[in-house]
């Protein structure tokens, strides 16, 4: 996640987390690069001071109190907050990567195994919320990081439980973001079920396919109108063959139409074997692409290994020779055991004459480990380290 410096009116710190730099801002307020005490990386989100009043302070609490509630590998998970600070302000994980809306726009469409990939694990995660009684209902590219661990959801402020139909927004109004907004959701039908999420989750596999939105018009109007005029079928051009059929179930019109998110998963799996991979690689891949970093050129070639040169061996320690300096010798060494104290000592042994023939060498005899070889082998060690220059 790309970091720009402070500004001067940027607090310094917040709630014990030393604030390193901006990561983003929204209607709601500003969200930090933060550190904790240990040495922690964190997102801090801290409310605008021109929007603090009692009904903000709700939204945030009411923020706050979900995501102390969801837990999961793909949820960003939630640190410390406080509501009632004069700033309120919530810290949760930092995930360092940048958000699939920024990645689709850098580097292009996902390949289609990947793009199921992406589905299946987002799929998972957004069933976890749904079983904690949850909905995200602002399920989007820009809320889907893209970490070194893969991709997590983040920004559950417009999340909503389930069971109830209080909402903290005025009646007839409109909460979310309308490219990934679901027929019903942008009707105002109440309260939001799980079918939104899918409907949801479908826009956001279709944008990283094929970079568009399922409805698209320069006016927000106009696009609300798309959304929810049923007769217009929502445009699929450009996504690959393979997820067309699952595409065209998620963005269906009428939520009981849309398939439940285990299916989802089936069916990206399905889609991922059947362009011969295994889920897990497919898996692997797809944190691979996506990671921070130049993950799209090819790997740099790793640089030649330095040439070192070797140290030259110094030549091998002789022993005094005991000999006749006049004398052609050859001097062999003769070992013994009488008295293992006394000093090695080399005796002469008349040369062989020369053959006539080429002979083959005979085999040296096994020398006896001895007592007096074993101090000898000693003496030859100590000799060569202390003449060695290494």
């Amino acid at each position: 996640m790309q970091t720009t410096p402070l500004s001067p009116e940027d607090p310094s710190e917040v709630g014990g987390f030393e604030l390193l730099g901006r990561v983003g801002h929204g209607g709601m307020g500003q969200v930090y690069l933060g550190e904790s005490p240990g040495g922690e990386p964190a997102a801090v989100k801290v409310i605008k001071a021109s929007v603090v009043d009692s009904e903000a302070r709700l939204r945030f609490a009411q923020e706050i109190e979900i995501l102390k509630t969801i837990w999961g590998p793909r949820i960003a998970a939630f640190l410390d907050a406080d509501p009632e600070a004069e700033r309120p302000w919530l810290a949760t994980e930092y995930v360092d990567g940048p958000d699939l809306r920024k990645h689709i726009t850098t580097h292009g469409p996902l390949p289609a195994v990947l793009v199921a990939s992406l589905g299946a694990t987002l799929a998972e995660a957004l069933a976890a919320v749904h079983k904690q009684d949850l909905v995200h209902r602002d399920l989007k590219p820009a809320n889907i990081l893209l970490g070194p661990n893969g991709p997590k959801i983040i920004d559950f402020g417009l999340a909503v439980f389930t069971e109830t139909t209080a909402s903290l927004t005025a009646p007839n109004t409109v909460m979310g973001t309308p490219a990934c907004m679901s027929p019903e959701q942008a009707n105002g039908v109440k309260p939001h079920e799980p079918p939104v999420d899918v409907y949801a989750l479908g826009a956001v596999l279709l944008y990283a396919a094929t970079g568009h939105y399922p409805y698209q018009a320069a006016n927000v109007n106009v696009m609300f109108h798309m959304i929810t005029e049923q007769s217009k079928e929502p445009d699929l051009a450009g996504a690959p063959q393979e997820l067309v059929p699952l595409l065209t179930a998620m963005l269906s019109y009428a939520p009981a139409d849309r398939p439940a998110l285990p299916e989802v998963v089936q069916q990206c799996r399905t889609v991922i074997e059947a362009l011969g991979m295994k889920v897990a690689q497919a898996r692997r891949r797809l944190t691979t692409f996506t990671a921070p970093g130049p993950s799209h050129a090819a790997p740099p070639l790793p640089p030649e290994a330095p040439t070192v040169p070797m140290p030259q061996q110094p030549p091998a320690p002789t022993l005094p020779l005991e000999m006749p300096a006049a004398d052609a010798y050859t001097p062999t060494v003769r070992i013994s055991e009488p008295d293992p104290t006394a000093p090695a000592v080399l005796e002469p042994s008349p040369a062989a004459p020369t053959p006539l023939k080429p002979q083959r060498p005979a085999t040296p005899a096994p020398l006896r480990h001895s007592v007096q070889a074993r101090k000898v082998a000693q003496q030859l060690r100590e000799t060569y380290a202390q003449s060695a220059k290494f």
